[in-house]
């Protein structure tokens, strides 16, 4: 492996890509998120950094929404969203979690999925989603436990560290130490955000095999296939053998993993 230290570097460009990596396990959360708010129908929704769309469209189906508007920063996972629900209560933007171009108190719930850690100022991104949400209404985010709880990425960076040591200074676990329960309430309170409750949602990630798990890591999208598409071939099939022997598969070749998030609910 190069022993030069990896810097951290984040692609987000392609919605088809991601969806293959983590839009997938993304609506397996929000399933269970969206039932531990139990928000009534005929609301305002915000899904702030909405990705791909998997919140939002967790949101249209189960929630019974009046509108859900979307944001996120990549036009390309803004246009995927709005290919996949445009015309069902939903439009997606453009634009900045931490300067949203949206009116104060335009919305009665605000939710995120899987973003805050990604962005530089967590404290003005909370309190911007706060900003657009009427007094009262909810505040609720989930992000991965990528220090433990998220298998799928734990075996990865555990790999990638065993024939690199430089790949650590990019350990989602210890990049992002917001992922956890008390720094995750602790922000939220300092945001001034009312009856803060932090929870764990699980669910679980069953590869059909070997190929089902690595093909993702391909795509290019998010800090561990960014990863892997910088490594030079040899490199990458050192990664990909490591990998192929560390999983614990099933008689039938799939391989069962279990995947934690970390939820936080407040009220503005």
């Amino acid at each position: 492996m190069n022993p030069a230290k990896p810097q951290p570097a984040n692609q987000w460009a392609s919605g088809a890509a991601y969806e293959r990596y983590m839009g997938r396990w993304s609506r397996l959360i929000a399933r269970e998120f969206l039932a531990w708010l139990a928000i009534g129908p005929a609301h305002h929704w915000l899904d702030a950094g909405c990705g791909t769309g998997a919140l939002a469209e967790t949101i249209v189906r189960d929630a019974a929404p009046q509108t859900v508007t979307g944001i996120d920063a990549s036009p390309g996972f803004v246009s995927h969203a709005h290919d996949r629900l445009a015309g069902q209560r939903a439009r997606f933007l453009v634009g900045d979690l931490q300067a949203l171009p949206l009116a104060n108190g335009a919305f009665d719930a605000a939710v995120s999925g899987l973003v805050l850690n990604f962005v530089s100022d967590q404290l003005r991104a909370v309190t911007e989603m706060a900003r657009a949400v009427r007094p009262g209404g909810v505040l609720a985010v989930y992000v991965w436990d990528y220090a433990g709880g998220m298998q799928f990425i734990r075996h990865f960076w555990d790999a990638a560290i065993a024939l690199n040591p430089a790949a650590a200074a990019l350990n989602q676990g210890e990049r992002f130490p917001i992922c956890r329960p008390e720094p995750l309430a602790a922000l939220f309170q300092s945001g001034g955000l009312q009856e803060v409750a932090v929870r764990s949602i699980e669910i679980q990630t069953v590869f059909r095999s070997f190929d089902d798990y690595w093909a993702p890591f391909l795509g290019g999208q998010g800090p561990a296939p960014t990863y892997t598409m910088a490594l030079g071939e040899a490199e990458r099939t050192a990664l990909r053998e490591r990998l192929r022997a560390a999983l614990p598969a099933a008689d039938d070749g799939s391989i069962p993993l279990t995947a934690r998030a970390w939820a936080v609910r407040s009220v503005v």
